[in-house]
C-alpha cells in the first residue's frame, strides 16, 4: 500500500510539473510573439497626434469658408460664389489661397504628430525611427506622393471639383497601404476616408465639407479612440 502511495505520489508531482513547464513554455510564446509584433510593428503612433492634426483641419476648412463668404450649412456650392474663377479676396486668388491653406495644414499635422508621437516612444523608452517606421512612412508616402501630383495635374486641366474627392481617396489609400506596419485602427480609418472620397465624387462641388468631415472629424474620433484604447 505505501509503495503504491509513493508510486501515485510521484506521478502527481510529474504531472503538475508538466503544467508548470507547459504554462511556462505559453508564456515564453506569448512574450516572445509580443515582442516580435512590436519589432515589426510601429506602436509609437500618438491618438493626440490625431485629435490635434483633425482640429487643424477643421481649422483649415473654416478659413476656406471664412475665405468664401459661405459655410456648410448654407449648400452653397464654392463655385456658385460669384465669378469662382477669377474670385479674389485679402490680396490673392482662391487658387492660391488654397493651395497656401493646405501647405500650413499639411506642415502643422506633420509637426504635431511628430511632437506627440516622439514623447509617447521617448515614454516608452523606445525608438522613433525604426525599420518598421521607415517601412511604414515608405508605404505611406507613395499612394499620398502619387495622389498629391494628380491632385496638381487636376488643378493644372481645371479639374477642381474632384480634388477634394481625390485627396480623400489617396489619403484612405495611403493609410491602407501603410497599415501592415503599424496599429490595425488605421487601416479601419483608411476604408472611412476611402468611402467618403468615393462618396465625395457623387456629391460634386461638396468636396470642401467631405473633405473637413474626413480630415477633421474622423482624424479627431479615431485620435480620441487610439488614446484611450493604447495611450492610457
Amino acid at each position: 500500500m505505501q509503495i503504491n502511495f509513493f508510486i501515485h505520489y510521484f506521478e502527481l508531482q510529474s504531472t503538475f510539473e508538466m503544467d508548470d513547464n507547459r504554462n511556462n513554455h505559453v508564456q515564453e510564446l506569448a512574450y516572445i510573439r509580443s515582442m516580435m509584433e512590436q519589432s515589426s510593428r510601429f506602436i509609437s503612433l500618438s491618438g493626440l497626434s490625431g485629435v490635434a492634426a483633425g482640429i487643424v483641419a477643421l481649422m483649415g476648412a473654416a478659413a476656406v469658408y471664412v475665405y468664401l463668404g459661405t459655410s456648410p450649412f448654407t449648400g452653397r456650392k464654392w463655385y456658385d460664389v460669384d465669378n469662382a474663377a477669377t474670385y479674389e479676396k485679402w490680396g490673392m486668388g482662391y487658387q492660391t489661397f488654397f493651395m497656401l491653406d493646405a501647405l500650413l495644414v499639411l506642415c502643422l499635422a506633420i509637426s504635431i504628430g511628430y511632437f506627440f508621437s516622439r514623447r509617447k516612444a521617448k515614454k516608452a523608452g523606445q525608438k522613433l525611427v525604426t525599420p518598421s517606421s521607415m517601412k511604414l512612412l515608405s508605404n505611406f508616402l507613395i499612394p499620398l506622393v502619387s495622389g498629391g501630383i494628380f491632385c496638381l495635374m487636376l488643378a493644372r486641366y481645371g479639374y477642381f471639383g474632384i480634388i477634394a474627392p481625390s485627396m480623400l481617396i489617396f489619403y484612405g489609400l495611403a493609410l491602407i497601404n501603410g497599415s501592415k506596419y503599424t496599429l490595425d485602427d488605421i487601416r479601419y480609418l483608411g476604408f472611412v476616408e476611402l468611402f467618403l472620397g468615393l462618396l465625395a465624387t457623387w456629391f460634386i462641388g461638396y468636396g470642401l465639407l467631405f473633405w473637413a468631415i474626413g480630415f477633421g472629424v474622423m482624424h479627431i474620433v479615431y485620435g480620441l479612440r487610439m488614446y484611450f484604447k493604447y495611450d492610457r
